[in-house]
């Protein structure tokens, strides 16, 4: 069942099928939860919000179990998975410690129950391949709905320069778990007309109030 705009105490959300929604979720020590909240809590919009935790994401914080190509195989086959069945998968990043994705949300899955569908799949995959228990990921998400077409080729640009700008490659198609190997993925899709793939020059790493945190 959609929720459409809805909030669980931190920023809105908008859970509306036919929408390209960017999303990042994150391993569980990636991102202290008193460091979390300090940013939250700090001066600045959601946009200032969002760059801040990217880039604190960006350093590498925490056991970084999706560095290892077999778990980041993991990760990525589940977004794989529902392809074509749930979603349209657009675009995606498995960082070291976190996930950006790209994707077309459809009639009678909702935003929440996919990610959680992820979340969970893989939490038990990888705990079995690494040998541990315990929490995965971060209970929490962020997501973004896409705006327009300008909006949408610059959310791609971020997803696929995303290892180069954390300084883990030096060209986005070195990075084996991300679909900037395989070249434009995006091709035909469109947030709203056919200006997709101008010139995208705005800061798409921190969305502005369309942010959302859960």
């Amino acid at each position: 069942m959609h929720k459409f705009w809805h909030s669980r105490g931190y920023l809105p959300h908008c859970d509306t099928p036919g929408l390209l929604q960017a999303i990042t979720f994150r391993l569980a020590d990636s991102l202290p939860a008193n460091v979390l909240e300090r940013l939250l809590q700090g001066a600045g919009d959601n946009a200032e919000k969002h760059r801040r935790i990217e880039n604190l994401l960006d350093a590498g914080h925490g056991a970084c179990w999706l560095k290892q190509p077999d778990v980041a195989d993991i990760a990525e086959n589940s977004l794989l998975h529902w392809d074509g069945q749930r979603y349209r998968l657009l675009a995606w990043c498995v960082m070291p410690n976190h996930v950006h994705v790209l994707i077309e949300a459809w009639e009678g899955y909702s935003l929440p129950n996919i990610v959680q569908g992820w979340k969970s799949f893989t939490a038990r995959l990888i705990n079995r391949h690494l040998g541990r228990i315990g929490t995965l990921w971060m209970r929490d998400y962020f997501d973004r709905y896409i705006r327009d077409d300008h909006h949408l080729a610059a959310v791609v640009a971020y997803i696929h320069n995303n290892p180069v700008k954390a300084g883990l490659v030096q060209n986005e198609c070195e990075w084996r778990h991300s679909s900037a190997r395989l070249g434009t993925p995006t091709e035909g899709a469109s947030a709203s007309s056919p200006a997709f793939g101008k010139k995208a020059d705005e800061d798409v790493g921190a969305p502005g109030n369309v942010a959302s945190i859960k």
